[in-house]
């Protein structure tokens, strides 16, 4: 090896052929700084990049039709390797939130998503919630990479509080809207208050009164949703996520650009989370294993399985299975409890999406059984959860959650909830009836990794000034203390000016018969040996 190496090099050493040698030389060095100063170049704009320092062109929008738009568009197993969790032992929104500032997610432009009228169709989507901000800015902004634009807040609790709405009202394109007594006394001389469709809900606790406010809520922003020339219109809750498979692009944007004119309302139907841990803390980012809906089965799968997928619990669903629908804004629209949406003038013409879905993270922490708990003062009695609770998993979870110790209350939470049995879930996997999606985690993971929540909150912030922001803290816990006081325990519409006025419609039985009643919360088919049934409220 040595005598074959020596070979090699000794024509270049001989006086005979030194010009030669030199000009070899010279090419050498040259060829070598051409491929050396463009990997030079290449690795300083990585670094640049890397550091905030180039804008590079991937992080524009991609054009319509391009192929896997977003991350985690392959289902394969290997996609959630990106989407591996950051818990915090830490309990402020704000800190866990602003978690790093690499911009490993580059698919918006950047953390505003000011897209102003760039997005065709318009869309927006309303929500009544109390949640904090670290589950509203990743539902917020994770809508907003699929394209929605605005969004209008109706906030009480936690999300109406100083250091959280704040944040909110300096996102670009959300209206935030408080529950004062104010919007109490409008929409208690609301159309909708002052009709029959939705009276058998009135003056009932918990559920029963969030799904009041919640349509109530929604036809006021049909209303902010025309004034802002929105196209369609979606009511989602804060634990809920649009999935919109089949679209040539992971958009609802693209999704609902597809719709023919002639549609008025799209339903979604919902597939429910399913949680093989009962330590998640945060569901978006934690779970990727879902409960495909009944109209996304075959029927011998569905009811072929039904006992295997209920594991003891009273239905297919923990929680409402018929889904959630968006509408196109036009004349004489309006809600048709928080589930549907109708029209005063005519029946709407709906389709439902045959791959879309909306991804219902029901009961996906352990706390969940705790806050409902807290949320609602009905006896843990079977009677008197039936004025809470509309659906039977609700009002089980609800008993165990008063009575039982903590100890029981997880072995209960593992047994019912929880996705523990590994030869079961693959058998599930496998028919179909559980499914893997993954794209949401990792969008999600990509906006928490890039810093946009810790540029939101920092923005916020430095808007006021430290003495300003205080100043308006306690001006506004002073305010909304008051409010607080006057109402306690308020059931919508129970204003003594207003009440004998509001109920009188109620008397006319023909203006009755013919309203169509509001859509509840409703469980997916129950088996029944050969037949089925579908379990209303």
């Amino acid at each position: 090896m040595p005598n074959h190496h020596h070979h090699l090099h000794t024509p270049l050493r001989p006086p005979s052929v030194a010009a030669s040698s030199a000009s070899q030389s010279l090419t050498s060095k040259v060829l070598l700084l051409l491929t050396l100063l463009p990997l030079t170049l290449a690795a300083m704009a990585f670094a640049l990049q890397w550091r905030g320092g180039l804008t590079d062109p991937t992080t524009r929008w991609a054009p319509p039709g391009s192929d896997k738009l977003f991350p985690g568009m392959d289902p394969s197993p290997h996609s959630s390797a990106a989407a591996v969790s950051h818990s915090s032992s830490s309990s402020d929104d704000c800190l866990k939130l602003g978690r790093s500032a690499s911009p490993s997610f580059p698919y918006f432009h950047d953390w505003k998503f000011d897209l102003g009228s760039n997005l065709k169709p318009k869309i927006c989507i309303t929500t009544s919630t109390s949640a904090g901000l670290n589950q509203i800015l990743p539902w917020m902004f994770y809508h907003k990479v699929l394209g929605v634009s605005t969004f209008f807040l109706f906030v009480e609790g936690k999300a109406a509080s100083p250091k959280v709405s704040k944040v909110l009202e300096s996102i670009p394109g959300v209206k935030v809207i408080y529950r004062t007594r104010e919007l109490e006394e409008k929409q208690a001389k609301s159309r909708i208050w002052n009709e029959t469709w939705l009276s058998s809900f009135f003056y009932k606790p918990c559920n029963y009164e969030l799904f009041v406010k919640q349509s109530l809520n929604m036809e006021m922003a049909i209303v902010m949703a025309r004034d802002a020339g929105m196209d369609w219109i979606l009511h989602l809750d804060t634990d809920e996520l649009i999935h919109p498979a089949g679209a040539r692009e992971y958009s609802l944007r693209q999704l609902l650009l597809d719709v023919p004119g002639s549609v008025d309302m799209v339903i979604f139907p919902n597939y429910e989370s399913s949680v093989e841990r009962e330590d998640i803390k945060e569901p978006f980012t934690e779970v990727s294993m879902f409960k495909r809906n009944y109209d996304h089965l075959p029927k011998d799968t569905y009811f072929g399985m039904y006992k295997e997928s209920t594991r003891g619990n009273p239905n297919y669903f923990l929680t409402y299975g018929n889904g959630k629908s968006v509408a196109r804004i036009q004349d004489h629209l309006r809600p048709n409890g928080a589930h549907r949406w109708h029209n005063y003038m005519k029946t709407p013409k709906e389709i439902k999406l045959e791959e879309a879905a909306v991804l219902h993270y029901t009961y996906a922490k352990f706390s969940d059984l705790t806050s409902r708990r807290d949320r609602c003062g009905c006896k843990p009695t079977r009677e008197d959860v039936k004025r809470c609770f509309m659906l039977e998993f609700d009002r089980s979870a609800f008993i165990i959650a008063s009575t039982a110790t903590e100890e029981e209350m997880m072995n209960w939470y593992r047994e019912h909830i929880v996705w523990g049995d590994k030869d079961l879930k693959m058998k599930l996997l496998r028919k179909g009836i559980l499914t893997r999606i993954y794209a949401p985690m990792t969008i999600i993971q990509g906006l928490h990794e890039s810093g946009v929540f810790n540029s939101i909150i920092a923005s916020a912030e430095a808007t006021l000034s430290k003495q300003k922001f205080l100043s308006t803290i306690n001006s506004s816990n002073t305010s909304r203390a008051v409010a607080s006081e006057s109402l306690p325990s308020r059931k919508m519409g129970r204003l003594r000016n207003n009440q004998a006025a509001v109920r009188k419609v109620l008397e006319d039985t023909e203006s009755a018969s013919i309203q169509e009643a509001a859509v509840p919360p409703l469980s997916p088919p129950a088996s029944d040996g050969d037949h089925f049934i579908i379990e209303a409220y």
